[in-house]
């Protein structure tokens, strides 16, 4: 894609959070999810988990991933500012500790635990630091 088209599109998500929030009444002190997202300056240097090089290099899968991911996490913070619980949504932020996209189910938790649990289990030769914050992210979840 063409870096002035890509930066169209990434504000155009800016605008859609900022509609989305305004509908949901969400304050103005709680941070804005694409801030966390997107850099759109040319030096990629801040927090962000996607600079504007790095979206510029992905291919059609790979940005439309980013996006889906991006819709999951605003609607995320939604969902957490209005109380609504469910057991079918989880936390993006641990999902994301384990590797995880923000719309996996339980299957897909409980198959990536026990996977990374043998791989970090300290009697199968792993680190028991990262086994007890496995342990920790999949109690959470």
């Amino acid at each position: 894609m063409i870096t002035a088209e890509i930066k169209r599109k990434i504000r155009k998500l800016k605008k859609f959070e900022v509609t989305v929030r305004s509908q949901n009444n969400i304050e103005n002190d709680i941070p804005m999810v694409w801030d966390k997202f997107f850099d759109l300056r040319e030096t990629g240097k801040s927090a962000a988990l996607y600079s504007l090089s790095q979206i510029s290099r992905m291919n059609r899968d790979e940005y439309k991933a980013v996006i889906d991911e991006f819709f999951a996490r605003v609607y995320y913070e939604i969902y957490i500012h209005n109380g609504i619980t469910d057991a079918s949504i989880y936390d993006s932020a641990l999902l994301e500790k384990l590797g995880l996209p923000p719309v996996a189910n339980e299957t897909d938790v409980k198959k990536k635990f026990r996977e990374l649990a043998k791989k970090h289990h300290p009697d199968t030769g792993g680190d028991a630091e990262k086994f007890i914050q496995l342990m920790n992210v999949y109690r959470k979840l």
